[in-house]
């Protein structure tokens, strides 16, 4: 087994323009020189700019594949896309952490495409309230996060977890990330404001996995979340169209 490159899994959804999800992570994490594990949990139909349906594969089977990839490999990090509820979330999450207590939790909470369709049943929200301590990050972006508090999930600092705020969303701080650690609001600011960014399908993916890949490899989460933002700002200048260049 390779010993150079820290191993972290993907658990995501399969994207055929791979553009987003597991392949879209599995890119990252090659670009970012660690050794990248994947496993899937939805089968999607889909291009860069258009969303067609979407099967979710069995949680037994994810479940298993989980066990079986932290049996045979030191795994450091896991970065979770697309879920399908609260009980697919609490149960990877438990299953990870009976493995390896120790492992770093990064969750990009895709709940909705940019064409309204709904990834997560948003009727399982709440049950969530008890699972987020035993995450160390939180991805979502602004919409996401609103829809988070709407839940009252992030009040309790102690029972919470560090949450990044992505700023492509916003209209007051455009590019603007926001992290909350331990009830510490900590902006990081685009590196070259002056820089144009084109919008990119999957580009939530893109920057969790860089994130998960930088704090496999050792980093704090401040830096961590700032090296994720160097490589969402290269991927997002990479082109004009909607499936940028990792690089």
């Amino acid at each position: 087994m390779q010993t150079e490159r820290p191993f972290v899994m993907s658990i995501a959804g399969y994207d055929p323009s791979s553009g987003a999800g597991l392949l879209a992570d599995i890119k990252t994490l090659e670009q970012l020189k660690v050794q990248g594990l994947g496993i899937c949990t939805a089968m999607t139909v889909q291009t860069e700019s258009q969303f067609f349906s979407i099967e979710w594969q069995p949680l037994e089977t994810i479940l298993s594949s989980i066990d079986i990839l932290m049996k045979n490999y030191p795994i450091k990090a896991i970065k979770i896309g697309v879920v399908k509820d609260a009980e697919f979330l609490i149960e990877i999450i438990k299953t990870i952490k009976l493995n390896n207590s120790e492992a770093i939790i990064v969750w990009d909470p895709v709940l909705k495409s940019t064409s309204e369709f709904s990834f997560f049943d948003l009727n399982t929200i709440p049950q969530l309230k008890n699972v987020l301590s035993q995450i160390d990050l939180l991805t979502p972006n602004y919409n996401e996060y609103r829809i988070l508090q709407e839940n009252r999930l992030l009040d309790n600092a102690e029972n919470s977890c560090s949450v990044l705020i992505k700023g492509g969303h916003r209209e007051d701080k455009p590019g603007t990330d926001t992290l909350w650690k331990n009830g510490i609001e900590i902006l990081i600011e685009p590196n070259d404001k002056n820089q144009v960014f084109y919008p990119k399908h999957g580009s939530g993916c893109v920057l969790s996995s860089a994130i998960t890949s930088h704090l496999a490899k050792g980093e704090n989460l401040d830096t961590a979340c700032r090296k994720g933002k160097s490589y969402i700002e290269k991927f997002l200048t990479s082109n004009p169209t909607l499936l940028g260049f990792h690089s």
